[in-house]
């Protein structure tokens, strides 16, 4: 979205918009789901995992770390990632809130 265009929504909408975009991709979700699995991970572990190259999981990890959904650590030669659990809730309280506003409203459609 260029700059023109975020800047006519709140500042809410666009970090949500972030978030989402960056979970639009199934790629994304696995390693979102492997690092639920695991306390930590090193980018090796994860290319060991899925069906992608080292260099496309590591764009989607930039991905998700330029987003927010995912902290990481450099630990050596290696950086370690990590779910970032405000970013989560964020999205959640979000989901939430739609569904109590869903549930409220009267089916019409």
């Amino acid at each position: 979205m260029g700059a023109t265009k975020s800047a006519s929504f709140s500042i809410s909408q666009n970090e949500i918009a972030t978030l989402t975009k960056a979970i639009g991709h199934p790629a994304r979700v696995a390693i979102i789901e492997y690092l639920l699995k695991v306390d930590s991970c090193i980018c090796d572990d994860i290319v060991f995992k899925l069906p992608l190259s080292q260099p496309t999981i590591s764009q989607h990890l930039r991905e998700l770390k330029n987003a927010g959904l995912i902290k990481g650590s450099i630990e050596k030669n290696s950086i370690c990632y990590c779910i970032d659990k405000k970013a989560i809730n964020k999205l959640k309280n979000y989901v939430d809130n739609l569904s109590l506003k869903l549930e409220k409203k009267k089916d019409n459609c």
